[in-house]
């Protein structure tokens, strides 16, 4: 049997807040998380990939939250390999001097663990409370496959054990026709979440939607088909209304997918003024989703 469980990347990005989704009277952080997880069971943290969350933050996200909600958490930029600017990192552990934007390589052993071990403190007090569904490691559009770049998947996921750990591949190598059934191979003997992926193809990140199930944690990402992928600013990329055709036919093949899995996370990222809210809301409503649907295997 398996649980499907629908949400978004994101509860309080500017858009959103600007569009009206919210009550007017809803207008403090816990307040519209709170109202935001009476209509989802699920929701992604992506504050995190911009800076390590304090653990009393987290424990704010756990309070407003009721039993059985859960928390899907990307992963610090750093960690997955992309430039990070200096100054989200905690003062105490930023390098001195240098550039303005650092990867892995620029900052010594001793302060890149010790970022590791604040990102699990972090990520503690959800973890505590059984809200914590996954760690996501989105990895930039340049990992290409091949032996290095699968010892650092490894050994990132290592990092975030005993928690399940997403991976989301964005380098079209990893899914060439006679890559891909390897690459599932790999994701499967580590015991990670393939997280598949609805986006604009023909781009050079383009990569192919698979709904395959790797573990007993399926996960699937949709960010839309915008026109503005290839140019477009953050806002213009994800700027996409799903329609009632593409969300029907995706509720049918996510029932079998969620037969695959014991849990199924569907999360929407076109989040532009709330457009992903309203996706996410209309394909609950064709899966008869709640908190939780179980579905046969």
């Amino acid at each position: 049997m398996g649980v499907i469980k629908v949400g978004t990347s994101s509860w309080a990005d500017r858009t959103l807040l600007r569009s009206g989704w919210y009550p007017r009277e809803v207008n403090t952080p816990a307040g519209r998380l709170g109202h935001y997880a009476e209509r989802f069971g699920l929701v992604e943290v992506d504050t995190s990939y911009y800076a390590v969350p304090a653990p009393e933050t987290a424990q704010g996200w756990v309070d407003a939250t009721p039993d059985g909600f859960t928390f899907n958490v990307k992963a610090f930029s750093l960690f997955t390999g992309h430039p990070t600017p200096v100054t989200t990192l905690p003062a105490d552990l930023r390098p001195s001097g240098g550039p303005d934007r650092i990867r892995r390589r620029d900052l010594p052993s001793a302060a890149y663990d010790e970022l590791w071990s604040r990102f699990r403190a972090a990520l503690a007090p959800i973890a505590a409370a059984d809200r914590l569904g996954a760690v996501l490691l989105q990895f930039p559009p340049w990992l290409a496959r091949g032996d290095a770049a699968r010892r650092r998947i490894a050994e990132l996921a290592s990092r975030c054990r005993p928690w399940r750990v997403a991976v989301e591949l964005r380098h079209a190598s990893w899914f060439d026709p006679a890559a891909a059934l390897e690459t599932l191979a790999f994701l499967r003997e580590q015991g990670l979440t393939y997280c598949c992926v609805d986006m604009p193809q023909g781009h050079p990140d383009s990569v192919p939607p698979i709904p395959v199930a790797t573990a007993d944690l399926a996960m699937i990402r949709f960010h839309g088909h915008s026109s503005a992928w290839a140019g477009g600013d953050k806002e213009d990329r994800f700027r996409y209304a799903y329609g009632d055709e593409e969300l029907r036919r995706w509720s049918e093949l996510l029932v079998e997918l969620g037969g695959q899995a014991d849990e199924l996370h569907v999360l929407f990222n076109n989040c532009c003024a709330g457009q992903a809210q309203r996706d996410a809301e209309r394909l609950a409503g064709l899966l008869g989703v709640g908190t939780g649907r179980t579905v046969p295997s």
